[in-house]
C-alpha cells in the first residue's frame, strides 16, 4: 500500500516537472545555461519557485491592467490567474501526499 502511494506521488512529480518545462519554454536559454543537480530537494524547490515566480507574473499582470496598462487584455490576466491557481493548488496536493507518506512510514514498525 505505502509503494503504491509513493509511485503515485513521483507520478505527480513527474506532472510537475513536465508543466514546469512547459512553463519554462519561453526562459530555455537561461535554463540551459544552468547546471541541472540534485535530487529531491532540489526538484521541491525549482518547483516551488516555479510556482512562485508564476504566482508573481500573474499579480503583476493584474496589476497592471487595474493601472490601465495598453496591451494588457481580461482574458490574458485571467487565464495566467487561473494557471497560477492550478500551480499553487497542485503544489499543495503533492505536499499532502508528501506529509501522508511520512507519517505511514514514519507509524511503521521497525
Amino acid at each position: 500500500m505505502a509503494i503504491d502511494r509513493l509511485s503515485s506521488i513521483e507520478t505527480v512529480l513527474q506532472q510537475m516537472r513536465a508543466v514546469a518545462d512547459l512553463a519554462a519554454a519561453p526562459q530555455a536559454g537561461a535554463a540551459a545555461s544552468a547546471s541541472v543537480s540534485g535530487g529531491f530537494a532540489a526538484e521541491l524547490q525549482r518547483s516551488l519557485q516555479q510556482v512562485s515566480s508564476m504566482q508573481n507574473a500573474a499579480n503583476t499582470q493584474a496589476q497592471a491592467f487595474e493601472l490601465g496598462a495598453p496591451g494588457i487584455s481580461l482574458n490574458n490576466v485571467m487565464i495566467d490567474m487561473q494557471k497560477a491557481n492550478i500551480a499553487f493548488q497542485s503544489t499543495v496536493q503533492v505536499r499532502n501526499r508528501l506529509v501522508a507518506a511520512y507519517q505511514e512510514i514514519a507509524s511503521m514498525a521497525v
